[in-house]
This record gives structure tokens, sequence and C-alpha cells, in this order.
């Protein structure tokens, strides 16, 4: 076999707190839309909404103090980046990048923003601190996040495709076609196990209180039902 028709070499690009919290996510959110409606697994969906909050305040917090390709400065752009990129996808020629494009960068960000917004709505919503319009917001943003989260996997299909490197792999391996100065040294395992950790460490801590949570929200919605009874009555 000769060197041309060898497969490129690949480097480590995503660190392992990157994938974890990337996959973490995924399932964070695709349980929480699916267990919106019913009050039989309003636990899971607040919990794994809860998750969701963290999980963005840790992408935060590593986003400025991780791997090179981890932090927003190497892949968040202005418009005119994102524009130009999407330009260049009909011709062929794709601009490459290591990291994340700048149009899946933007997703992310958008990503970030509205599930920092719909948890912070859905917190406030189960603790009753507002009407029906801040349910009815909650939802919204819910699906808000849906549509850009299906845009996002259409875009790493089509990106994929283009590029011709599977992007889900490369979330999963963490590497991708490039040079070795494009890489990055250490994977942290360590943060990303102290990371799952602390998400199991919250989730059995929830299923450990959920009979005295699930007490105490039925027991405020009694109350206030039938302070509207009684309001009726009167």
């Amino acid at each position: 076999m000769n060197g041309s028709s060898a497969s490129p070499a690949k480097v480590l690009v995503w660190d392992m707190p990157v994938r974890l919290f990337h996959w973490l996510m995924v399932l964070c959110f695709a349980g929480a839309y699916l267990t919106a409606e019913t009050e039989r697994f309003r636990l899971v969906h607040v919990t794994l909404g809860y998750t969701m909050a963290g999980l963005v305040a840790f992408r935060l917090i590593w986003g400025l103090m991780g791997t090179r390709h981890a932090r927003f400065s190497s892949f968040v752009r202005g418009p005119g980046a994102v524009w130009r990129y999407l330009r260049s996808l009909p011709g062929g020629r794709p601009e490459h990048h290591v990291g994340h494009n700048p149009a899946g960068a933007l997703a992310i960000v958008l990503i970030l923003g509205l599930t920092a917004m719909v948890t912070s709505t859905g917190w406030a919503n189960y603790n009753e601190l507002g009407g029906e319009w801040l349910e009815e917001t909650h939802e919204v943003l819910a699906n808000l996040m849906l549509l850009i989260v299906g845009v996002h996997v259409a875009g790493v299909v089509l990106s994929s495709w283009l590029h011709k490197e599977n992007l889900v792999r490369a979330m999963v391996t963490g590497r991708k076609p490039g040079q070795a100065q494009d890489g990055i040294r250490r994977a942290w395992l360590s943060v990303a196990a102290l990371m799952l950790v602390a998400v199991l460490g919250f989730w059995w801590q929830q299923w450990q209180t959920a009979p005295q949570q699930t007490a105490q929200h039925s027991m405020g919605q009694a109350h206030t039902g039938g302070a509207t009874d009684d309001d009726d009555d009167d």
C-alpha cells in the first residue's frame, strides 16, 4: 500500500470532559423532554433539568479554563465567519476546522443559552413562582431548543458528509484527522471522572429524597387547590 492511500493521521481534539458533557446533555434533554407531560415522572423531569443546569455551569467554566479546542476563544466567531463558512459548503470545498466550525459553534452557544433559560423557568415553575404564562414560556423555550438541536444534528450529518469525517464518532473517541500540532496533549480523564461522580451523586441524592419531595409537592398543590375551592364556596 502506498502512502497516498493511507488513512490520514488522527489526533486527540476533544478532551473527555467535553465528550462527557455532550452525551450527558443529549441524555438529559431527551429524558426531560419525554417526561415533561406526565406527573408520574415529574421528579425524573426535574432531576434531569437540574442536571442540565449544572452541566451548562461546568461548560462555561471549562470554556474558559479547558483544553485548546474546548475554549470559547478557539471556536466562537462573529456572524461574518458563520456566513463565510456557510457559503463555502455548496462549492464542495468547505472550510475545514479542527475544532468546532463557526456554524456548529453558533448552535452550541444557542443551546447553552436556551438551556439556561429552560432550566431557570422550569425551576421557577416547579416552585410555583409564576402563573400559567411561565409554564407556557417554559414549554416554548423547550420546543425552540428542540428545533435548534434538530438543526444542529442536521448540520453534523451534512458536515460529516462534506468533510468526509464522522463527527459523531469523533465526539465518542475524541479524535479527528489533523496534524500533530493541532491535537491536545491530555484527555483530562480525572476531571471527567469527578464530573461523572458529581452527576451520579446528585441523581442518587434525588432518588433518596424522592418520597419526601413528591409528598411536599403534592401537599403544595393540594393546599393551592383547597384554597381555590374555599374561594369558590364563598
